[in-house]
């Protein structure tokens, strides 16, 4: 039986400006260092999108680098994630319920 390998936890930020031609990254981390990134996303109420597969290429970069062409899908459907919060959020402001 083969001993199954335990995954260290990797994560990493973007930001996106408009006037930048592409999301760059702005964090990336490996196990005690991923957990630190996002404990400081949780404290600051940042959004987190789980996703271990694109954490892992993310992590292939370097900090400062746009995302690549081969990453834009996949990080649209990020920023989409992340617009639909904003815009929960803002409508729940607005009812009264936060």
């Amino acid at each position: 039986m083969k001993k199954q390998e335990k995954k260290v936890k990797e994560a990493a930020a973007i930001k996106y400006n408009p006037q930048d031609n592409a999301p760059k990254v702005v964090a990336l981390g490996k196990g005690l260092v991923a957990e630190n990134i996002i404990k400081v996303a949780e404290e600051n109420k940042v959004p987190i999108y789980n996703d271990p597969e694109t954490a892992h290429l993310l992590n292939l970069l370097q900090i400062g680098d746009e995302i690549p062409p081969e990453l834009y899908e996949v990080i649209a459907r990020i920023l989409i994630f992340v617009s639909d919060l904003d815009r929960l959020k803002e409508e729940m402001g607005k009812s009264g319920r936060i």
